[in-house]
């Protein structure tokens, strides 16, 4: 039941939604967002109104779940904006393992999609602050791996990839862009150790803190969707991710055509909101430029190494694009982290 991508089958979604205590079933109809090998739908039924997700492969780990699960009910002692997640009647769960699948099931939240305006911006990096002040200390079993985006041989490995052929001149010029994002993936990385990102504490972050993954009502945050990155990582690389995510100018639909610049009014903002909360030391501030290049470069690489492609885009346009815009971020490096060490 979604569109060009994984569905649920009428028999299964009668036996999932059998597990449940929602009462008569009036309407179920699919819901088009996110993961397209993650089907989802909205249930509208006697007791609510709710979102069922099947976990798609290679996210169905049933001990990251629980433990993503745990995180999300942690939050929501908090009164932090998260779905309700509905158990199951018989045995209690809110991850649901039947046949070879994992489904989740969740109260549904009606909200609106980030407008970019100043105010929602703000207001989605004082929510990441919140996050990570109230997971801070937090500790539960099946922790999920520390690896991140920052000094990854992961990444590394995947700009080699591209840097194997040369037969054609399309591959040499893959060859050329994947060189100079590893030349600067490693910089970056290198910087970034200097100012001290070992002796950094780790806590569970979100991994994926993009605009698609928060529902508004104004410029209110009403629901953080997808847990599904959630690591043990040090939480200024959640901030850094999200201050790339929240200022990126892409407003067309071809990636050779997206201009250099971010958009350093909402980069701000999204700093800004997250200072208000929680205030970084010198060194962190001083690393986070860096910490954006690197996390922008190793969410473009793996896809395109694995595929050939980012989404429906080419892989070489696309990396192209994130190597313009890398080159930007290095020539701008030193004013944006004057302007964020002003706010000590």
């Amino acid at each position: 039941m979604a569109r060009g991508g994984a569905k649920f089958s009428s028999e299964e979604l009668v036996r999932v939604l059998s597990r449940y205590d929602i009462g008569i079933v009036h309407q179920v109809r699919p819901l088009s967002v996110g993961n397209s090998r993650a089907p989802k739908v909205v249930v509208v039924a006697e007791k609510g109104t709710y979102l069922l997700k099947r976990r798609p492969r290679g996210r169905d780990d049933l001990e990251r779940v629980d433990f993503a699960h745990v995180v999300q009910k942690q939050l929501a002692a908090k009164a932090f904006p998260v779905a309700g997640l509905l158990a199951t009647m018989d045995e209690g769960t809110t991850a649901l393992n039947m046949d070879d699948h994992i489904y989740e099931f969740f109260r549904f939240v009606e909200g609106a999609r980030y407008d970019g305006s100043a105010e929602a911006t703000h207001e989605a990096g004082r929510q990441l602050a919140l996050f990570h002040k109230y997971l801070a200390d937090f500790r539960g079993r099946n922790e999920p791996s520390p690896l991140c985006f920052h000094d990854a041989a992961l990444v590394r490995r995947h700009l080699k990839l591209l840097t194997s052929d040369k037969r054609t001149e399309s591959a040499r010029r893959m060859k050329a862009v994947a060189d100079e994002l590893l030349l600067r993936y490693d910089k970056s990385s290198v910087r970034v150790n200097q100012v001290g990102f070992r002796s950094w504490k780790r806590q569970v972050v979100h991994g994926d803190w993009h605009p698609g993954n928060l529902l508004f009502e104004g410029h209110k945050v009403v629901a953080v969707v997808d847990f599904d990155s959630i690591r043990c990582s040090p939480a200024v690389t959640d901030l850094a991710n999200g201050m790339l995510q929240f200022s990126i100018v892409g407003d067309r639909p071809d990636p050779t055509q997206w201009s250099a610049h971010f958009d350093r009014g909402r980069l701000f903002e999204f700093f800004n909101g997250y200072h208000e909360v929680t205030q970084l030391s010198e060194r962190k501030r001083y690393g986070l430029i860096d910490l954006m290049i690197e996390a922008m470069i190793a969410e473009a690489v793996l896809p395109v190494a694995a595929t050939g492609f980012f989404g429906s885009h080419s892989g070489q346009a696309f990396l192209e694009m994130i190597l313009r815009k890398t080159k930007w971020l290095r020539r701008n490096r030193r004013e944006l982290r004057r302007a964020m060490l002003e706010r000590l």
